[in-house]
């Protein structure tokens, strides 16, 4: 009989509380990788929102603030920006494209963005992917709306739905603007990023619902219909925040310097890239917490697993003594709980493993509802299958103490144990 089937033997005979020494340290494989993954994925996620875009521009506040709801449509802007203000920047020579943003409005909890066709032209994500349509086209009417692929997936939507907004964030705000809807005449690819969850109108559309508004509320006998709204001027006023890129990245300091410098209204000018080093240098705490708790879970797992091979040994002292009196060396006797331990935490990672992906592929979905952050179900990284390897290793390590033991105790000893 080889010692990998006596290992096999044995653990079938004490299966119930290896069993759950195997439950135990599967879970903390779960955590370990789970955590690890989910800070991967996410900073790879925010990482990709945005490519290609040289500065944004926003009012003066924090550049985290401004990356946040210009760009992850998080939180709310400290104030608008003139139109005017827009026009003389983006008119500027170093200035080779520019996307205005308007933002305050949703439907059924989702964010409608106010923007110009410029968004479809110049926008990128990821490898500098542009935007695509699945279904339809950009807007030309001005009750026009182009949807994410989220959007259209979790309310059901297609070409020609309608759609009303609503005045400020909510899911079920009382403030719509439902004499004035609109159409879906687009559906974008998904992306991965913010811009699924998104609804898309024009400026003028913007401008459109808020011509009988004032102060977040309607003015009393001042309705304007939609046929009125299409021959009025709705030439924006105001705006969130812009994206711009550059002719050359050479000028992008000057220019942010320039912006950062405007007389006219206090703007502030960010480079997206840095703004989100910043971010998650906010977060690195955090992540090494985590990280750090997830491997003491590990760690309690493995002497979990040491002190059940110790608390065992005694009662095994008869069977290692057997074993020798059948030819068994001490050699042999240290190889087998080594084996045994092993074969415990190879199966916990195994097992784990298999927990971990399929926790993955039915939270993933809830977790991008409910955090924006999107899970691929993927295969371990380099670095994530040496963690496993680490605490393959850490359950081997965990037999080599009783196994010295067992190796240690002598034949008489073990025959000579009173029952």
């Amino acid at each position: 009989m080889t010692l990998f089937h006596l290992t096999w033997k044995s653990f079938l005979n004490r299966k119930a509380t290896l069993l759950m020494m195997l439950l135990s340290i599967s879970m903390s494989v779960v955590l370990l990788l789970g955590v690890d993954i989910i800070r991967q994925q996410a900073k790879e996620g925010f990482s990709s929102t945005i490519s290609s875009t040289d500065l944004i521009v926003g009012a003066r506040s924090g550049q985290i603030n401004l990356l946040l709801y210009s760009v992850f449509h998080i939180g709310n802007a400290t104030n608008n920006i003139t139109w005017k203000s827009y026009e003389n920047i983006s008119q500027d020579a170093n200035v080779k494209w520019s996307i205005p943003l308007s933002l305050g409005d949703s439907h059924r909890g989702f964010r409608v963005l106010g923007t110009s066709s410029a968004y479809f032209e110049h926008y990128r994500y990821g490898a500098k992917q542009p935007l695509a349509f699945s279904q339809g086209r950009g807007f030309e009417g001005l009750f026009d709306v182009v949807i994410g692929a989220e959007v259209a997936k979790k309310l059901g939507y297609n070409l020609g739905s309608p759609v009303v907004i609503a005045h400020g964030m909510g899911s079920a705000s009382l403030m719509k603007h439902d004499d004035k809807p609109f159409n879906v005449v687009g559906i974008l690819k998904p992306t991965g990023t913010p811009v699924d969850n998104t609804l898309i109108v024009s400026l003028e559309a913007i401008e459109a619902i808020h011509v009988d508004w004032q102060s977040g509320v309607q003015l009393p006998g001042s309705k304007v219909t939609a046929e009125q709204v299409l021959k009025m001027n709705l030439k924006p006023k105001q705006i969130t925040a812009f994206m711009l890129g550059l002719n050359s990245r050479l000028s992008t300091f000057h220019l942010q310097r320039k912006i950062n410098q405007y007389r006219n209204e206090p703007l502030m000018a960010i480079l997206p890239g840095l703004a989100l080093q910043e971010l998650w240098g906010m977060f690195s705490f955090v992540e090494k917490t985590l990280f750090a708790i997830s491997g003491l879970v590990v760690v309690s797992g493995v002497l979990g697993l040491l002190a059940l091979l110790l608390s065992s040994l005694n009662e095994r002292r008869r069977e290692m003594a057997i074993l020798r009196s059948v030819g068994a060396r001490p050699i042999h006797i240290l190889t087998l709980l080594i084996l045994e331990s092993l074969l415990v935490t190879l199966l916990s990672v195994l097992l784990g493993i298999g927990v971990l992906y399929l926790v993955m592929f039915y939270a993933s979905p809830l977790i991008q509802d409910q955090f924006g952050v999107r899970l691929a179900v993927q295969g371990l990284s380099l670095w994530q299958w040496q963690l496993v390897g680490m605490v393959v290793a850490a359950g081997a390590l965990a037999g080599l103490v009783p196994g010295y033991r067992a190796y240690r105790h002598s034949l008489a000893d073990g025959m000579s144990i009173k029952l």
